[in-house]
């Protein structure tokens, strides 16, 4: 009976860890969702001014200098299509000036490579990184740290806290790489950068953009370096991008 007892036992024991490893593998099923829309060698599906843009150290990288100058905001879009509700994983690094992530944006007419819409910003500063910006489209929408909700008179009102914008701050790596991750689900909106989350917004103004293209900012002014790399969407509703070939670096 005790021989019995014990296999009978066993048994339990040996089901109990195989469990988990069911579970994982559902898990990597679903991150099969997630598309790469950088190889990390080439800029296939981006389009920007050659003069500024380009693949270095296996990065996309936007650089101004003294001689080189921006006369105004200039972006690399992605022409792999529209995105609408997705999340947005990448990493950024910047040296000098300050840069940013439009999504659901639009171009401006007349004006190559200039973009309006939804922006992650950053900075090599140490205020504006993680807020949510409206270029060319109704300026600061969530400040740092902020819980917001946008009205019908395009004005955000301060609805509540998702952090202190110091403590958000320490989490930030200076001229090093820092994750950026970006929730558009309907109006709603969300950063966080090194999974520390920086603002929250509800955008219930008549102008609220349900779509619109994916872009890379260059800042005009002083001299500056900003990379990214690691740009990976998963999209919902069934949309899809042109995604890009790409072998993980680290």
């Amino acid at each position: 009976m005790l021989r019995t007892l014990r296999i009978a036992l066993l048994s339990v024991m040996t089901a109990a860890v195989v469990l988990p490893i069911v579970n994982s593998s559902t898990v990597s099923a679903a991150d099969d969702k997630w598309e790469s829309l950088f190889d990390g060698k080439t800029l296939k599906n981006w389009d920007g001014n050659p003069a500024f843009w380009s693949v270095k150290d296996g990065a996309i990288t936007g650089q101004t200098t003294k001689e080189n100058p921006t006369k105004g905001n200039t972006f690399i879009i992605y022409r792999g299509g529209e995105i609408g509700d997705f999340e947005l994983k990448l990493q950024y690094k910047i040296v000098g000036g300050n840069s940013g992530i439009q999504y659901r944006s639009f171009e401006v007419k007349d004006n190559k490579w200039v973009v309006g819409g939804y922006q992650g910003d950053f900075e090599a500063g140490k205020t504006y990184s993680g807020i949510l910006y409206g270029e060319r489209f109704r300026g600061i929408l969530a400040n740092r740290g902020q819980k917001t909700v946008i009205g019908e008179n395009g004005k955000p009102t301060v609805v509540g806290s998702v952090g202190e914008s110091a403590e958000i701050q320490s989490k930030i790596k200076n001229e090093d790489w820092n994750d950026y991750h970006i929730v558009a689900n309907g109006n709603h909106f969300k950063h966080f950068i090194n999974g520390t989350a920086t603002i929250e917004c509800t955008d219930e103004d008549d102008a609220a953009r349900a779509n619109g293209i994916l872009a890379l900012q260059l800042h005009a002014g002083p001299p500056m370096v900003v990379q990214f790399r690691k740009i990976m969407i998963k999209q919902s509703g069934g949309k899809k991008t042109a995604a890009v070939d790409s072998k993980k670096k680290d």
